[in-house]
């Protein structure tokens, strides 16, 4: 813990880990917020179907990590990465002002037009804040520095999901959300101003003009190297998981469990913290040691706890007309072992993709490094779209959510035995 609170104070870390933590907060404020809007409001004013536009939400945010991940690891590999972060926190506040205009207008396409912008923003920041890492941390910190920024993303996604969620459907709430947001943004670009200079480690030169020629020149430059293919993999594993069941929350909460809002949002929050005890009791364990079998032990974790749910599940005794809340499914006979194990799953999710991304950013060489994590960025978006395409199907199929969340889960089982063989081999 005494490494984890150096770290945070330290000048090379702390001002990194404010400016990624506010970026991701604002990101789930806005796109929560313009998600329920559109379900509860702007929908039905558009004529057009809500879930319609609240899938073309989530491609639309999504989309950029495709066509730009390749643009921004190449920009981030040859520039002072400090100074580009400064750029995109900057962009990120005028992005916001735009955002609340939309707000203010409550025009559907110009809030769509502004989540794609925060995409853009995301998808250039992804490979800065992981690129400039080691650049300011040591070998022996690379590991619990990722385990805090691990931590801290996925209480910004939940929390501000959740916020963004409560306060857009407030009274005001169309000048609440875009104000605050505005006011992250400022607070982000000011944390970014400490964050030391880091000198470029690639030649400069033209970038590519061909955004697609260039995705697949860092793909395939990327896995060349087979234990950084293997890390890849298995963090967009890991992400594959963790938006199947994510997405399947409120399905879980509602319709498997009869119960409430309450009962989804406390699954989330059993799920932001579950993650982020995880990713620090990695850092905790591998004091600084980049293990693969960690992450192998970990997914297996996952995998057995998993194919406990269905069971878990069946000990929840069916509701009745009127939907449970948090407290009387905690009280329900089964209701805490569902909690316990839900937390458990995310406790081993969190702990998984810690080591992996230190390796990556260990044996990525310093002038590829941002455009190995923007080649990451691309497969972790590609398995996060067939998450959702997967779930859907089995859904039509007639899979449950117990049995589409036991499948996801227990894959864990078969990387498992692939990240335990290749650590051997290592």
């Amino acid at each position: 813990m005494s490494a984890l609170v150096r770290l945070l104070k330290s000048r090379r870390f702390g001002p990194l880990f404010a400016t990624q933590f506010l970026g991701a907060f604002n990101d789930n404020i806005y796109k929560n917020a313009i998600v329920i809007l559109i379900a509860y409001r702007l929908g039905a004013e558009s004529g057009l179907p809500a879930h319609l536009l609240v899938t073309l939400a989530a491609g639309i945010f999504i989309l950029p990590f495709f066509l730009l991940s390749a643009t921004a690891g190449e920009l981030a590999d040859r520039e002072d990465k400090a100074r580009l972060i400064r750029w995109v926190k900057l962009a990120e506040i005028v992005i916001m002002a735009l955002g609340g205009v939309a707000f203010w207008l409550a025009d559907v396409w110009l809030l769509l037009a502004v989540l794609f912008l925060m995409g853009v923003h995301s998808a250039f920041f992804g490979p800065l804040k992981y690129g400039i890492l080691p650049d300011h941390v040591g070998r022996d910190d690379l590991v619990p520095a990722n385990g805090l920024i691990e931590a801290s993303t996925f209480i910004a996604i939940i929390g501000g999901t959740l916020l963004g969620g409560i306060l857009v459907l407030e009274a005001g709430g169309l000048r609440l959300v875009p104000g605050l947001c505005v006011l992250v943004a400022i607070i982000g670009y000011m944390a970014s101003r400490s964050i030391p200079a880091a000198l470029p480690q690639a030649e400069g030169g033209k970038l590519s003009g061909n955004i697609f020629v260039a995705s697949g020149r860092i793909l395939r430059a990327s896995f060349r190297d087979p234990a950084i293919r293997m890390s890849i993999l298995a963090i967009s594993w890991f992400w594959f998981v963790g938006a199947s069941w994510l997405a399947q929350v409120p399905n879980l909460a509602k319709g498997t469990f009869a119960a409430d809002e309450t009962v989804a949002v406390l699954f989330l929050v059993l799920f932001a913290v579950g993650i982020a005890v995880g990713s620090l009791l990695a850092a905790g364990i591998l004091r600084g040691r980049v293990r693969v079998g960690f992450a192998a032990v970990s997914a297996g974790a996952l995998g057995v706890l998993s194919l406990g749910l269905p069971w878990a599940m069946g000990l929840v005794p069916a509701g009745s007309a009127d939907l449970r809340s948090a407290a009387e499914f905690l009280a329900a006979p089964g209701g805490g072992i569902v909690a316990v194990l839900l937390t458990l799953v995310a406790v081993a999710g969190g702990a998984f993709a810690v080591p992996l991304y230190a390796l990556i950013q260990t044996r990525a060489p310093d002038g590829e490094r941002a455009r190995v994590i923007a080649a990451l960025n691309i497969v972790n978006a590609a398995a996060m779209v067939l998450s959702a395409v997967a779930s859907a199907v089995a859904l039509a199929l007639g899979a449950t959510v117990a049995e589409i969340l036991m499948a996801a889960g227990a894959t864990g089982l078969l990387v498992m035995l692939l990240l335990w063989r290749a650590s051997r081999a290592a």
